[in-house]
């Protein structure tokens, strides 16, 4: 055989075997970007938030209406939080499940700086559409203060006399809806099959996180 023909034939088995060789080391780097990607955002999306020491009494200097009659649940939400959207839903889920036996309040945060349109969105009128439910606009954050939330999707219950029956979120993560231990928990205390005061974890933007120009113009993401 020529061996030029062995040379041309050597020199091409060992072009195709770096080709491979690329081909796997692009792959094996790409597969852990995923990977580390994924990683990420799992991390992410069950990083619960900040809940702040939510009052043991209801607070006397508050604004907010305690029902005499039902236990009053009061969720705080960020207005631009996309995770809230899954919050909301699950108060829906709530209402429908125990209908008539509490009354239910959305306070939205306004902070200070922002236009006067902050809270005019999605998720405002997603929870006003919620029967029973009324909602509310808490201009600089002032009874979330006062409550002492600090993510968004907050949520309380306080019996007719003003004490503490449950704090935490209603999500079993950021942005996702489903079963999860506190809507199971305040269903449970609504529905007097438990009399223990009841925490979970909360999942949502900061209320009073620092605006940008960026998020002024109403995108904002969660952190």
């Amino acid at each position: 055989m020529n061996p030029s023909h062995n040379q041309a034939a050597d020199n091409f088995g060992k072009e195709i075997s770096r080709h491979w060789r690329i081909t796997l080391m692009v792959t094996v780097l790409w597969l852990s970007a995923i990977a580390t990607s994924m990683g990420f955002i799992l991390r992410y999306s069950n990083a619960p938030g900040r809940a702040g020491a939510t009052p043991i009494h209801w607070p006397v200097d508050s604004r907010i209406a305690l029902d005499v009659h039902h236990p009053t649940l009061i969720m705080f939400a960020h207005p631009h939080c996309p995770c809230t959207r899954a919050s909301i839903g699950e108060l829906d889920q709530l209402m429908a499940d125990c209908q008539g036996r509490f009354s239910a309040q959305v306070w939205f945060v306004k902070s200070a700086g922002t236009p006067e349109d902050w809270t005019d969105t999605d998720l405002w009128r997603k929870a006003a559409a919620i029967p029973g439910v009324t909602v509310h606009r808490d201009d600089d954050g002032v009874e979330a203060r006062r409550f002492q939330a600090e993510t968004s999707g907050q949520t309380l219950l306080y019996d007719q006399d003003g004490q503490l029956l449950f704090h935490g979120g209603i999500t079993i993560s950021r942005g996702h809806a489903g079963d999860n231990p506190g809507r199971s928990a305040l269903e449970a205390l609504l529905k007097h099959k438990s009399v223990n005061l009841a925490q979970t974890p909360v999942f949502g933007c900061p209320l009073f996180a620092a605006f940008t120009n960026q998020s002024q113009t109403g995108v904002v993401l969660c952190k």
